[in-house]
């Protein structure tokens, strides 16, 4: 992404747009959602008010699909030997960030494509969206649109009147949008987004049903973090399921979340409480056991299915060339139970003294390390930047502790300068600014209470 200096497609006035003009997987996996998402190249002229995704040539490139595509936008009426030097050092970028076992014959045949509608729709196709799904979707982010357009005061009345079309698709594209603008650093889109889908979870009728889960799932998690204080034992979490026994959601939370403990002993303990009731309690108790199982059963499989995924990436990340840059890209696929498969085959590799293994294994908890330490940070600062008063902000800061080091601000350092280069959210960069300043007072702050100790 280059900020340039562009005219207006309308009025021709100069204006300033982030341009992405290559959407290359191999180097940035999130390039599709990006582009497909209406994010990239997208401008707003404080002249004419136009808006909208500015007209630039574009190449897609996607390895596992072989699918190279490039896009001139017609209203350049820019000639096909100009075209062919836009476009041309594009693709060769591609394909010199390949390596060379990967250069397939698809990269000397680029797909051109002749309009933006049929780049998108040839993407789509090769996930298997059909043009009936792509139009489905468009209806829908046509919705979003009107919704996130609409005046405050009309728009629980508008989700009403859509009601029908507001399904947990239109919910997921919406997430993807929020991501999207999250990614562009356009924080104005992300509130105005965030805004619309609390509305959504307000007025609709599957908003509602979300947020009735999520409270439920809520309530159960906090049961059962009260239980666990006094410490958890097969009898109150008996007693805390046979309470919960009447709401599938809080139930299935707990089950899940308890499985550890609904092991032969829990379930032999139920069985012997079965067999001393009677009449209703019974075969309430019945019940319960049943649908206990069943969920100890999905959760086992859905486990086994996520073991079964940890350990294919982490085969991946090993047979890859380039480990540091493999791991970078897959990040978003790590989880708890990838870094147990992890810890298993550092401490198998240990145990038959395999130092190839355990050095390839050490780049990958390196990268996994610098990006939790950075996703830390983030999240604190955020704390930071939706707290209003400065005592509860320093509070913020006595909290995280150890976690407000060098690194920290070096981070927070390099994301003023983003924001500031950007040169799109004066506010935010001095609300970033006001933080970094109540960082160095607190970290000076800490320095002199440790070196008089």
């Amino acid at each position: 992404m280059t900020r340039t200096s562009v005219p207006c497609p309308v009025c021709r006035q100069p204006i300033v747009v982030d341009l992405t003009r290559l959407f290359d997987l191999n180097s940035d996996p999130s390039a599709k959602e990006k582009l497909l998402s209406g994010a990239a190249n997208y401008f707003q002229c404080p002249n004419c008010q136009q808006q909208g995704i500015y007209p630039t040539p574009i190449v897609y490139h996607d390895p596992d699909k072989e699918l190279l595509l490039t896009y001139f936008p017609p209203e350049l009426h820019t000639p096909i030997n100009e075209q062919e030097k836009t476009i041309g050092p594009m693709i060769k970028k591609v394909m010199d960030d390949l390596p060379p076992e990967k250069r397939k014959g698809y990269l000397f045949k680029p797909q051109t494509m002749l309009s933006q509608q049929k780049l998108f729709e040839t993407i789509l196709e090769a996930d298997g969206i059909t043009p009936e799904m792509l139009k489905a979707q468009q209806e829908k982010l046509n919705l979003l649109q009107r919704l996130a357009a609409a005046p405050e005061a009309e728009l629980g009345k508008l989700i009403k009147e859509n009601d029908e079309q507001i399904d947990e698709e239109l919910f997921v594209l919406l997430s993807r949008l929020v991501q999207a603008s999250a990614a562009s650093g356009d924080q104005e889109a992300v509130m105005t987004l965030a805004g619309l889908q609390k509305a959504l979870l307000e007025h609709s009728t599957v908003g509602k049903a979300a947020a009735h889960e999520a409270a439920e799932t809520r309530a159960a998690m906090e049961e059962l973090q009260e239980l666990s204080k006094a410490g958890i034992t097969r009898e109150n979490l008996l007693e805390l399921l046979i309470k919960n026994a009447d709401g599938e959601i809080r139930l299935t939370t707990i089950a899940s979340m308890a499985r550890g403990g609904l092991d032969y002993a829990f379930f032999q303990t139920l069985t012997e409480r079965i067999e001393q009731a009677q009449g209703d309690e019974k075969a309430k108790l019945e019940g319960l056991r049943e649908r206990l199982l069943h969920i100890v059963e999905a959760v086992d499989k859905a486990v086994q299915a996520q073991l079964a995924d940890a350990q294919n990436l982490l085969d991946e990340l090993l047979a890859a060339e380039n480990i540091e840059q493999a791991t970078q890209q897959a990040l978003p696929r790590v989880n708890q139970l990838f870094s147990e498969v992890l810890n298993n085959a550092a401490t198998k590799a240990q145990e038959e003294n395999d130092v190839a293994k355990l050095t390839k294994l050490a780049n990958i908890v390196a990268v996994l390390r610098a990006a939790s330490s950075t996703g830390a940070v983030i999240e604190i600062v955020e704390a930071l930047l939706q707290t209003e008063k400065e005592a509860d902000r320093a509070k913020i800061l006595e909290e995280a502790g150890e976690a407000i080091n060098d690194e920290f601000s070096q981070t927070l350092t390099g994301l003023i300068k983003q924001v500031e280069a950007q040169g799109q959210q004066p506010e935010l960069l001095e609300r970033l600014k006001g933080i970094n300043s109540e960082v160095l007072r607190f970290t000076m702050r800490r320095n002199l209470n440790n070196g008089s100790k």
